[in-house]
């Protein structure tokens, strides 16, 4: 039997557990609070699982599913859109800068909410920033660039929510945010890892002058409820 990376099914591994109290859902098919992120998973392609995972979204909503496999058909969901993404982590990194930011948390949220609606840096709700890990750079007292975590596999966790304002971009903020965040995560002796779209050449290339190096495709399918 092939074995399973626990970054292959990322949300699965991090709702199974350092994230469990996240998790929504029975024991076949799992999504995160809807108030924190929007990724469901399974544990395989059984079709009890595939049957579980969709009258789970059917019950809460629409979901991505990112993954290594390509994903079945799941009964009573409709595919609203699929990308291919890459799967990035770091061993070491480089690029190092001295970066002047802020720790971030409940009393920043709603200007977190309002940077990430602006710029789009992947999926934002309400309490995505008590994910934790967040940083950011304020500019005359605006929030003008973030970066913090998002799914935590064992042993792992992702560097998400990197956005800069677009009157702010150019000035290293994203790079620089994200070695940091990449940095603590090294630091507490996990790997850090993150996900962009395949076809996002630019983000690629500063991911990679940060040190991190691809370690496998990924499928991005979103799934609605039918009807």
């Amino acid at each position: 039997m092939t074995q399973v990376h626990p970054l292959d099914r990322p949300a699965w591994t991090a709702l199974q557990t350092t994230q469990s109290q996240l998790a929504r859902g029975d024991g076949a098919a799992l999504r995160y609070d809807p108030d924190y992120a929007i990724f469901a998973a399974t544990a395989d392609h059984e079709p009890a699982s595939l049957a579980a995972l969709g009258a789970l979204i059917g019950a809460t909503g629409p979901a991505i599913v990112l993954q290594k496999d390509p994903l079945p058909p799941v009964p009573g969901t409709t595919v609203a859109k699929h990308r291919m993404g890459v799967q990035m982590a770091a061993e070491t990194l480089t690029g190092e800068r001295d970066l002047d930011f802020l720790e971030l948390g409940d009393a920043d949220a709603a200007e977190m909410l309002t940077l990430a609606t602006l710029t789009e840096p992947g999926p934002f709700f309400a309490r995505t920033h008590r994910l934790g890990g967040f940083i950011g750079i304020r500019d005359q007292g605006r929030l003008v660039a973030m970066a913090g975590e998002r799914m935590k596999p064992e042993g792992f966790t992702e560097v998400s929510g990197v956005c800069t304002h677009p009157d702010q971009r150019g000035r290293g903020y994203a790079g620089g945010l994200m070695r940091v965040a990449a940095a603590r995560v090294l630091a507490r002796g996990e790997t850090p890892f993150l996900h962009a779209y395949a076809d996002n050449r630019g983000a690629i290339a500063l991911y990679e002058s940060l040190g991190f190096r691809v370690r496998c495709e990924v499928n991005v399918t979103v799934l609605e409820p039918d009807g």
